[in-house]
């Protein structure tokens, strides 16, 4: 079946479609010899002969979800040039070719989802489809409730307004001396360390970042740094999801 090559690409698990254009622009990728740089080429992967930097790609029908507890000091990426640790030194008896869904910064943990379902990739990082993340933050000083209601409008940063986000303070259930700095954000983009820009732009330093879900997807028990499969309820959600905002689109 014919489909476009970004597609092919993010199936395969080579990279996310926004790289994998990326991919494609640079003349890293070949249909059947040829370098192809157009964004709207098709191709056949099970005929024609689809290559990245010379090496054959194979697209993998059956789908793999992993949902990794990201510890701090992880690059959010297959490899790293800086020979830095990436989130896939944490996952070294998983066979299937992955790519993570997102990005967490070097200094943010929790959820990461990894898969080889591109069209999955393709719903939750897409900010036309408004997929929910929500964070638990701890900062330098509590929020008055004014700048609480400046989040829930949107607050403009350097590359736009952002969409209203959720934020309220975390009920730890402890009596102290001390304030509660926990607040729990959810946003629907994925902008470059948003959350982090978007307190700086109110004065308040982000101490710790740790996101607990996505969409409907929870963090819970799994340990810093271990990770576990989706369970089947897991499965059928991420294919409901891709129903629901791929057939929206193409209307």
């Amino acid at each position: 079946m014919h489909m476009r090559l970004q597609k092919i690409l993010a199936q395969a698990g080579v990279a996310s479609r926004r790289k994998a254009e990326e991919y494609i622009r640079q003349g890293r990728v070949m249909v059947n010899g040829k370098v192809v740089t157009e964004l709207g080429t098709q191709a056949d992967p099970d005929e024609d002969f689809v290559a990245v930097d010379g090496k054959r790609i194979q697209i993998f029908h059956n789908h793999a979800y992993i949902i990794l507890h990201k510890p701090t000091g992880y690059i959010t990426s297959r490899s790293d040039d800086k020979e830095r640790p990436v989130v896939m030194d944490l996952l070294p008896n998983i066979r299937e070719p992955l790519i993570p869904v997102g990005r967490l910064d070097w200094d943010t943990s929790g959820l990461l989802l990894l898969t080889n379902d591109g069209d999955l990739a393709y719903v939750l990082t897409h900010p036309a489809f408004h997929v929910a993340k929500t964070y638990l933050v701890r900062l330098d000083k509590p929020m008055t409730a004014e700048h609480m209601q400046v989040f829930e409008k949107g607050i403009l940063l350097e590359d736009g307004k952002t969409k209203p986000a959720r934020v309220r303070r975390v009920n730890t259930g402890k009596q102290t001396a001390t304030p509660n700095l926990w607040y729990e954000v959810t946003i629907t983009e994925g902008r470059n360390r948003q959350i982090r820009k978007m307190f700086e732009a109110l004065k308040y330093d982000v101490r710790k970042l740790k996101r607990v879900s996505l969409g409907e997807i929870l963090l819970g028990g799994v340990g810093v740094g271990k990770y576990r499969r989706a369970e089947a309820w897991e499965i059928e959600y991420f294919e409901k999801l891709k129903r629901e905002k791929l057939t929206r689109k193409r209307k």
